[in-house]
């Protein structure tokens, strides 16, 4: 009998222990499984914030690309603009030089032009006498040379024929033009303002007309000066040098002018050699 109590003691006694030790370990379960939950709520937390800012960074990243596109497509933008840039001032410096060759190149011409003209100016003075020179004006305005003659040592009296005392005069102007080739001549007609009173001379534009057309052909004929290079033609009363209301300008008025300058052609070459503006 007192085995038996005995042994329901143990039994009860072991009931009581192990209830004891599930109790513990029930309560223990619960605090891990606690501090697991809340370890878990952290990492989603933490997992959150860190989703939220791999977002941003995304946004940031997206923001960064654009804004570096834009810069390469302005960069590309600049470097081209640059470039065409260089290729204008490049074709502006290549412009300003052929400018700056054809103005070297027309002061070349010019002064060549000037010395000659001086050459044969001081050439002409020194042919003529004293007396001629009292009766001719050779002068030299803006590269053109003009020679101016007296109508009494050129023509008869009220006449458009050449007297004989002209003869000589003109060979030496004659010479002259025979020897710069490159010059062509006017022959200009000039008289004061008092009519013509001659029947087969209708007015001062007929009789300045025929004086330089008399001068024309006398150089033609009697000095073989080429024709192609001469030209006649009269301005009447209307190109006075002096004023018509006394004789002595009358007398200055009544001239022949014999005028020597650059061909034409030379002018023309100029012109086309000249740089083309580029819009």
């Amino acid at each position: 009998m007192k085995k038996s109590i005995l042994a329901m003691a143990l039994f009860a006694g072991v009931l009581f222990m192990s209830g004891c030790a599930s109790k513990k370990d029930l309560e223990n379960c619960k605090l891990e499984n606690k501090d697991l939950t809340s370890n878990l709520q952290n990492t989603k937390e933490q997992l959150a914030a860190a989703n939220s800012r791999v977002s941003s960074l995304e946004d940031q990243l997206r923001q960064a690309q654009s804004a570096y596109q834009l810069l390469q497509q302005s960069l590309d933008k600049s470097l081209s603009n640059a470039s065409q840039n260089n290729v204008s001032i490049e074709k502006l410096v290549d412009q300003i030089n052929e400018s700056n060759q054809y103005i070297r190149h027309l002061v070349e011409v010019k002064s060549k032009s000037d010395s000659l003209n001086m050459v044969l100016t001081n050439n002409l003075t020194r042919s003529l006498t004293k007396e001629e020179l009292r009766e001719v004006d050779v002068q030299v305005l803006k590269g053109v040379v003009y020679i101016s003659l007296a109508d009494n040592m050129l023509y008869k009296s009220g006449s458009y024929e050449i007297n004989d005392r002209a003869a000589e005069t003109l060979s030496k102007i004659a010479k002259i033009i025979t020897d710069y080739r490159d010059y062509d001549v006017l022959v200009e007609g000039n008289t004061d303002n008092v009519p013509i009173s001659r029947e087969n001379i209708r007015n001062n534009w007929d009789l300045s007309c025929l004086r330089a057309s008399s001068v024309v052909q006398y150089l033609q004929k009697h000095y073989g000066v080429d024709p192609k290079r001469l030209t006649a033609g009269g301005r009447g009363e209307y190109n006075p040098i002096a004023t018509n209301n006394n004789e002595v300008g009358k007398q200055r008025n009544r001239r022949t002018q014999i005028i020597i300058t650059p061909k034409l052609d030379q002018f023309m070459d100029l012109i086309d050699k000249a740089p083309e503006a580029e819009n």
